[in-house]
């Protein structure tokens, strides 16, 4: 079940604070959204909060707690900062050796640090799953298009190397088209190996008008997915159609789909199928 009260939001890059944030106006849930120097969207200066810097740490706790915060969700991407160039404040400086030690261990070990100093700080750590309720991955397909069985094998596959990928803690997707694994994604993101995909040679992949093949997104086995569960939205369909895929999926209740509506529109639109594997 979720932690309630309000709201404290470190908010990194992309559209899941975003819809955070919404979805608390929307249900009039008090919010205030501590801004990541750098990588928070713009639009979150309509919210109470301040920007501050990732190694700040100090500043943002006190921040949350001047604001009466009493639960704190971490939403959006972050790229691992280089160490030598923060500029921690007193309370960052006594935190960053562990923070570092933590980080040579892997990002989930990175990210377990990181929820442990709020945890100690006698916050409640809310997921943006639980925030956004029903918008996660439902069981089969969503919205008009179904995979084929070919389509819905490769997506399994994509899973599978999903999920052996993350128990490295290397990343959280896949591609797989004819059975063959065409790209893993690592620190560059969702986007860019969809990107990649795309500037390889056609006769490994479909092209628009005639699909095949699919990415699969899994959480990793040893992260906690109040922090990192795996997100999608209508850019990655977008993408997914410009590499010549046929659709897309992740586990059921593992998968965060950034307005779900949306993407059952752009996917109608695209042809391409979202699929929700039981987990």
């Amino acid at each position: 079940m979720a932690a309630r009260g309000k709201l404290g939001l470190i908010a990194g890059g992309g559209a899941l604070p975003l819809a955070v944030a919404a979805r608390c106006e929307a249900e009039g849930r008090d919010l205030h959204v501590i801004r990541l120097a750098g990588f928070a969207d713009p639009h979150l200066v309509r919210y109470p909060g301040i920007e501050a810097g990732m190694a700040e740490i100090g500043r943002i706790l006190a921040e949350m707690k001047s604001a009466g915060c009493q639960v704190v969700c971490l939403a959006g991407t972050v790229s691992r900062p280089d160490f030598k160039t923060l500029r921690p404040d007193l309370k960052g400086a006594t935190l960053l050796p562990g923070i570092i030690a933590a980080a040579t261990r892997g990002d989930d070990a990175l990210l377990r640090k990181i929820l442990s100093i709020f945890e100690g700080e006698g916050f409640a750590v809310e997921g943006a799953d639980d925030i956004l309720g029903g918008d996660s991955l439902p069981v089969g397909a969503l919205g008009r298009v179904h995979p084929t069985a070919e389509q819905l094998s490769d997506l399994r596959k994509a899973l599978h190397v999903a999920e052996k990928s993350g128990e490295l803690d290397i990343g959280q997707g896949a591609v797989v088209c004819d059975g063959l694994v065409l790209a893993v994604e690592a620190q560059e993101g969702t986007d860019a190996m969809l990107r990649r995909v795309a500037g390889l040679p056609a006769d490994l992949r479909g092209a628009p008008g005639s699909p095949k093949g699919a990415l699969g997104k899994a959480p990793k086995p040893i992260q906690d997915l109040r922090v990192d569960m795996p997100v999608m939205g209508t850019r990655t369909l977008e993408l997914a159609a410009e590499a010549g895929l046929a659709g897309v999926g992740g586990q059921a209740g593992r998968l965060i789909l950034i307005d779900r509506p949306a993407m059952i529109e752009t996917a109608d639109r695209l042809g391409l199928f979202i699929w929700g594997e039981v987990a």
